[in-house]
């Protein structure tokens, strides 16, 4: 069983809130589960949020499938897109739950809030997965072999390139 990698990143534009993440990678298959909470929150669970189920087609590597396991509407698409971005890099199952909430952000969540959000989350997450993405010369991830890519520079492309 693999440990599940814990972490956290303040929320964009929020004075003492923070989007917590769990990364489990396995064999075949990644789950991430995503929330926020701020210091008043501590104790309270958080609502349910979507839970997305994405995996690569093996016919189109630049449009992974994706399916909605359950939904909580304003929670669906930064799910799915999340979902579909990690599948499509680690070329594996990907299982993303995400309940965070944006009404705590400077303007309550504009699109511009929700994608620097999306961006920081995708970057951290995206490092904590590179050799996934990236094995070392010899080991396999259990898909091809992948040419080395640098985060940084394809996140903007694959950002808005990943559809839902």
């Amino acid at each position: 069983m693999t440990t599940p990698i814990e972490l956290s990143i303040p929320l964009p534009r929020s004075v003492d809130t923070r989007i917590y993440m769990q990364l489990t990678i396995k064999s075949k298959a990644i789950t991430l589960f995503l929330t926020t909470a701020s210091a008043e929150e501590a104790g309270a669970p958080p609502p349910m949020g979507s839970l997305v189920y994405a995996l690569p087609d093996k016919y189109a590597p630049s449009q992974p499938l994706s399916t909605a396991l359950f939904t909580v509407e304003p929670t669906l698409e930064f799910t799915t897109r999340m979902a579909k971005l990690i599948a499509k890099k680690t070329r594996l199952p990907t299982y993303v739950g995400n309940s965070i909430s944006f009404a705590s952000t400077g303007l309550g969540g504009t699109v511009e809030e929700e994608m620097e959000a999306f961006k920081q989350v995708a970057e951290l997450v995206l490092s904590n997965l590179q050799h996934v993405i990236n094995p070392v010369k010899g080991q396999s991830n259990g898909t091809e072999t992948r040419g080395q890519s640098n985060v940084s520079d394809h996140l903007s492309s694959l950002i808005g390139a990943t559809s839902i």
